[in-house]
C-alpha cells in the first residue's frame, strides 16, 4: 500500500470515528424529561399490591396553591399520592398524571405515587398559610384510599395539622378508613374549622360496583357519615357528580337526601358531570359498556365540550334545592359563602341568591331516564363498535 493510499484510508477511518458520539447513553431520540416527571421516573417501589403498583415520590413541596376558578374557595390544596385506586370512571383528575408523562389514563389507578416525606414537608410550607385561610385535603385524590391503611401519609400531615390554631380544612373523601383518625380531628375541630365531605355519588350498590368499581359500598359510607357525627364533626354528602340521564332525577336525588338526613349528616352538595379529555374516552367507555341507549346523547353533548349547558345546571340546581328543602338539610358550607356573596349584590335577580322554587320541581327532559343495559348492572355489551 502506498503511502498516499494509507494516508487516505487513516483519514476515511477518522472521519467515521468522528460520527460515533462520545457519551451514547446521553444521546436519544425521546425528549429530555423535566420537574415532576423526572422526579417520578426516579422513584422505586416501595409497595405492592393487585394490579397496582406504589411508587416512591420525592416531592420537593406538599402544598399546592389552587389556581382553578371551579374551586375557588380555598387557597391551599395538599394531596397526599399521586394516582387513586378507587377507578372512578367519571374522575377528572387522571390528568395529573399526563405531567409525569404517564398518558395511558389507565396508570392513573395502576401507579400509585406515594409523596416521601410529607408531613416535615408540610411543616416546613405552613407559614404559607395565612390564619383563616381554607386548606382542602383530596382534591385531586382520595387522601384515604387503601394504600393509606398502610402508608399513612394523610395521618401524618393531620397530626401536624392538629397542632395549627385559626386555620380551616376541608376534607373531602369516599373511603371508610377516615373513621381511623377521628381522634385526630376532633383535636383539629377544637382548634381550627373542619368541615369533611363525603362523596356518594348514588345509594345503589350495583351502579357503585362498576362506577366506583374499588371504593366502599355507599351503604358503608352513610354509616361513617353517621359515625363522623356522632364524633361531633361537620360532615356532609357529595353527591357529586350527577350523570345526565343516570342520577339526575328527583327520585334519585331524594333517595341520596333520605339516607343523608338519617345519618343525620350536617348538609348535602350536588353537581352536575363535566368531563375533562383525559376522562372522556374513560367515562364514554362506561357509557358505552353500561347504558349504550345514552351513548349518542352523552357523545352529542359532551363530544366537543366540558360541561352542561347553563339551562341544564339550572334545572339540577332547582331539583337539589327543592330535594334539601324538603328534608331540611343545610348546604355546603362553601355554597352558603358564596350565596350570601350573591345576595350583596342589588342588581341580580332574586333567584340568584337561593330564594325558595316550587316545592319540587319537575325535571325537564333535557335527558332521556335510563336504566344500564343487561338484567343487572355490570352487565357487559357481547360486542364493541369499531
Amino acid at each position: 500500500m502506498t503511502a498516499s493510499k494509507r494516508r487516505r484510508t487513516v483519514l476515511r477511518m477518522g472521519e467515521e470515528k468522528a460520527k460515533i458520539p462520545l457519551f451514547p447513553i446521553l444521546q436519544s431520540d425521546e425528549p429530555a424529561l423535566s420537574g415532576i416527571a423526572r422526579i417520578a421516573a426516579c422513584g422505586h417501589e416501595v409497595d405492592h399490591g393487585h394490579l397496582v403498583e406504589f411508587l416512591s415520590l420525592d416531592a420537593k413541596s406538599i402544598l399546592n396553591r389552587s389556581v382553578s376558578k371551579r374551586m375557588h374557595y380555598f387557597r391551599w390544596s395538599i394531596n397526599p399520592y399521586r394516582g387513586c385506586e378507587f377507578g372512578c370512571r367519571y374522575c377528572y383528575a387522571r390528568y395529573t398524571h399526563e405531567f409525569m408523562e404517564l398518558r395511558d389514563p389507565e396508570l392513573f389507578e395502576r401507579q400509585i405515587y406515594i409523596k416521601q416525606n410529607a408531613a416535615w414537608l408540610f411543616r416546613q410550607e405552613l407559614r404559607k398559610i395565612k390564619r383563616g385561610e381554607y386548606l382542602a385535603l383530596g382534591t385531586a385524590t382520595d387522601p384515604y384510599q387503601p394504600i393509606e391503611r398502610r402508608a399513612r401519609v394523610t395521618r401524618s400531615l393531620l397530626e401536624v395539622f392538629a397542632e395549627q390554631a385559626g386555620l380551616q380544612l376541608g376534607i373531602v373523601t369516599k373511603s371508610t378508613l377516615i373513621e381511623r383518625d377521628i381522634d385526630l380531628l376532633q383535636r383539629i375541630a377544637a382548634r381550627n374549622r373542619l368541615v369533611v365531605h363525603i362523596t356518594i355519588t348514588t345509594p345503589d350498590a350495583g351502579l357503585a360496583r362498576i362506577l366506583e368499581p374499588r371504593a366502599p359500598r355507599p351503604d358503608l359510607r352513610f354509616r361513617t357519615v353517621a359515625a363522623l357525627r356522632r364524633a361531633g364533626l361537620e360532615t356532609g354528602i357529595l353527591c357529586c357528580p350527577v350523570m345526565p340521564g343516570i342520577t339526575d332525577t328527583a327520585p334519585a336525588l331524594e333517595s341520596v337526601a333520605r339516607r343523608a338526613q338519617r345519618a343525620g349528616a350536617s348538609f348535602m352538595a350536588a353537581n352536575p358531570l363535566f368531563l375533562k379529555p383525559c376522562s372522556r374516552p374513560t367515562f364514554l367507555a362506561f357509557i358505552h359498556d353500561h347504558f349504550p341507549q345514552l351513548e349518542d346523547h352523552y357523545a352529542k353533548r359532551y363530544g366537543n365540550a366540558d360541561f352542561v349547558s347553563e339551562a341544564y345546571r339550572k334545572r339540577v340546581a332547582d331539583i337539589v334545592a327543592a330535594v334539601l328543602r324538603k328534608y331540611e338539610l343545610d348546604r355546603r358550607p362553601t355554597d352558603r359563602l358564596l350565596l350570601q356573596k350573591l345576595a350583596s349584590f342589588p342588581d341580580l335577580p332574586a333567584d340568584s341568591a337561593g330564594s325558595p322554587g316550587p316545592a319540587l320541581p319537575v325535571q325537564q327532559e333535557l335527558w332521556p331516564s335510563a336504566k344500564p343495559s343487561g338484567a343487572l348492572y355490570g352487565r357487559r355489551r357481547e360486542t364493541r363498535s369499531a
